[in-house]
């Protein structure tokens, strides 16, 4: 009985111990390739929040990241494949103007909406927003953490769609069902990891891309280890 009362104390007081201790910080380790923004453009650690980008340090880009707050980034909303002449550095415009939807538009719309409104705002302090190339887009694919899952690093890109997101790459000739078409311009797709040219016209996912300024990285990414 004495052995049994004198169990009980100790475990209580090991109880007591554990409770007093102080919590440890969590220790998270750097990504080795992406770093979280935030609205302003700083960096931020790993577990902190919320953040608006993602830098890409092995390829000096940074990244939008999606919401699901109703605003112009919402993961939602759909677009599709627009762009002005100064855009495409053409003698006129491509694509088909708004055939997507997204309700920051008072008609629908299209990706040169998007690009305009992330220049306007200047999405973590940037302005100079743009398509990314197929072979840009599909450097962040990754196997999915989970079955079913979309292929990326959703710790950074949260609200990505298992679907289509639209490229710069354009005036791509187009077969099959959509030959009637003739050209379109190339997706990647972030629930099979594949990539294929679409119309125009479809209404598609969009996830811009900003190249990362010398003077960016210089004043607002100290302290950034990888």
């Amino acid at each position: 009985m004495i052995t049994r009362l004198l169990m009980s104390l100790a475990t209580a007081v090991i109880v007591i111990s554990l409770l007093w201790i102080e919590p440890l910080s969590p220790v998270v380790q750097p990504h080795p390739r992406f770093v979280k923004l935030d609205q302003s453009g700083n960096a931020l650690s790993p577990w902190q929040g919320p953040w608006s980008c993602v830098l890409d340090t092995q390829r000096d880009l940074v990244w939008e990241v999606k919401t699901d707050s109703e605003n112009i980034h919402d993961g939602y909303w759909t677009y599709s494949w627009y762009l002005s002449a100064d855009e495409t550095q053409q003698s006129q415009a491509r694509g088909e103007a708004n055939l997507g939807d997204c309700y920051f538009e008072s008609s629908r719309c299209d990706t040169q909406d998007l690009i305009n409104r992330a220049r306007q705002t200047a999405l973590c302090g940037l302005t100079h927003w743009r398509l990314p190339t197929s072979g840009e887009l599909s450097s962040l694919l990754q196997n999915p953490a989970r079955p079913g899952h979309v292929h990326i690093a959703q710790d950074f890109f949260p609200h990505m769609k298992h679907g289509d997101y639209w490229s710069s790459d354009h005036s791509q000739p187009l077969s099959g069902h959509y030959q009637r078409f003739k050209q379109g311009a190339t997706a990647v797709n972030f629930h099979t990891g594949e990539q294929y040219p679409l119309p125009y016209r479809n209404a598609a996912f969009v996830l811009l891309v900003a190249d990362l300024p010398t003077e960016f990285q210089s004043t607002r990414l100290k302290g950034v280890t990888h």
